[in-house]
């Protein structure tokens, strides 16, 4: 009987282990599949000055004149390096419709445009999910940037109006990671397992720097 229940709880721990391999391996893969999303798209980022009703309609106005100053401005770009360096060219062009918008709007908030690398928790856009993690960003920061913030993805031109032969995401993601982001449904559970490690990660980090 004791050998019996020994067998049994040996067969159960193995059994245990396989599982616990089997979504470790898979997680791994998930896992690589997110690094290449991050590394392959361009986050806009609008920071309002405050949480007030009347900062956070302000950071939706200048959100939409970034948007159509930004319009076609990545239709050249193959990649999210070039889309990067076309930011970067194109940046105080983008900053001074900004601000012009904050003048008309009749606020003397000053408007900040910069590129940066910042941490995401994961996020929806209307269909589109984007793991945590570190992306490379435009954003727009007004006045002290102290309210809750708008996002999307400029690269490839996602909220953006965009010339017919601009890149897709298609173009820039292969089909599973295009997978990932567009059908956040089936894998909730493994994005909030690599929210959580990327969280800890950042802490951890922040530790030692």
């Amino acid at each position: 009987m004791n050998f019996k229940i020994l067998t049994i709880t040996r067969l159960i721990r193995a059994l245990a282990a396989a599982l616990v391999l089997s979504l470790a391996v898979s997680l791994c893969g998930f896992s690589g599949e997110c690094n290449q999303i991050r590394e392959r798209v361009l986050r806009l980022h609008v920071l309002a000055n405050s949480d007030s009703d009347e900062d956070q309609l302000l950071k939706l106005k200048v959100r939409d004149t970034v948007i159509s100053t930004a319009a076609n401005i990545f239709d050249a770009a193959n990649n999210e390096g070039e889309a990067l360096a076309v930011a970067q060219k194109r940046l105080n062009e983008i900053e001074t419709a900004a601000q012009r918008r904050v003048f008309n709007e009749g606020y003397d908030y000053s408007v900040k445009a910069s590129l940066c690398e910042m941490y995401f928790t994961t996020r929806q856009y209307d269909n589109l999910m984007l793991p945590a993690g570190i992306y490379d960003a435009v954003r727009i920061t007004i006045g002290e940037g102290k309210g809750k913030n708008w996002w999307c993805v400029i690269f490839p031109p996602i909220c953006v109006s965009a010339a017919t032969d601009a890149a897709e995401l298609p173009d820039v993601l292969d089909p599973a990671q295009e997978q990932i982001v567009t059908q956040p449904k089936r894998f909730k559970v493994r994005f909030k397992i690599v929210e959580i490690f990327e969280d800890l990660s950042r802490r951890f980090n922040s530790w030692f720097n």
